[in-house]
């Protein structure tokens, strides 16, 4: 936070398009980290009468918000970094490049910190490729100064802003997916229903078919299914539950609630006929 305000400062104070996209990265990335913090937080807090899955979704809220926040972010970035490139001014190159340098070695080391822990949580990898990402930002804004300090081609300075903010869109682009598909309860990114499917019938005589299957998103790091399986009897129930129910948590699902039913009852018209 200290970082951005400082790098922020500079921009304004040099005139800096790619020191101020820059900045406004990383105050994204503060906000996003904080929000994520709080979704952490939230996600923890035990079920309610009123929230009877507890505040888990709201990992999945923040995302969203900071997909829109670094979109917003991306447009007035690509806007002021036209009017630069069409009126180019004199900035100092030499001060560029050390905010820059000093932005490499705080996103390093953010990195750094996150990287031991990556493998633990989706949210904490992806907080460690994005500083890793922002490490490399940096060292364009870095590049630009040198290269305006060498040179005195001022336009650099905006093309490297452009440059940054097609970064973030690209990054941006797929968080906005992804968001917007979970909170719209879409099968969570990684899931293939179809296996998912395969897996609970496969292999095993004793399953007929399964039907009225449902995968979604509790939070960004919990899944949830719901299916009608069609089974041939119903005398190992319990026994066959548990196995399914091992079998999904290798696709990515920890939460299951499975519906038996026997060959040639009727859900819906959907069940088979018994082979």
């Amino acid at each position: 936070t200290l970082f951005v305000v400082i790098e922020a400062i500079a921009g304004f104070y040099y005139d800096s398009l790619a020191l101020l996209s820059d900045a406004g990265h990383n105050l994204s990335d503060v906000i996003s980290l904080i929000l994520a913090l709080l979704a952490f937080r939230l996600v923890q807090m035990k079920p309610t009468s009123e929230y009877t899955y507890g505040y888990k979704k709201s990992s999945i809220l923040v995302s969203l918000l900071n997909a829109v926040i670094l979109l917003v972010a991306v447009g007035m970035i690509l806007s002021e970094s036209i009017v630069k490139i069409r009126h180019p001014e004199p900035i100092a190159g030499n001060a560029i490049a050390w905010v820059a340098g000093a932005g490499i070695i705080i996103n390093a080391f953010t990195a750094f910190l996150l990287f031991r822990q990556k493998g633990s949580d989706l949210n904490i990898k992806g907080a460690y490729l994005h500083m890793a990402a922002d490490t490399l930002v940096s060292v364009g804004v870095l590049v630009s100064g040198i290269v305006i300090r060498l040179t005195g081609w001022y336009a650099i300075d905006p093309v490297v802003g452009i440059a940054i903010a097609l970064v973030i869109l690209f990054s941006t682009s797929k968080l906005l997916h992804d968001s917007l598909r979970l909170s719209l309860d879409g099968v969570p990114v990684g899931i293939d229903s179809e296996r998912v499917r395969r897996s609970i019938t496969e292999t095993d005589p004793r399953i007929e078919d399964v039907h009225h299957v449902h995968i979604w998103a509790i939070s960004t790091t919990q899944n949830a299914l719901t299916a009608h399986v069609v089974v041939r009897s119903l005398d190992d129930a319990e026994e066959l539950k548990h196995e399914i129910k091992h079998r999904l948590e290798h696709e990515g699902i920890g939460h299951a609630t499975l519906e038996f039913e026997l060959c040639g009852e009727h859900c819906a018209k959907e069940c088979p006929e018994c082979r």
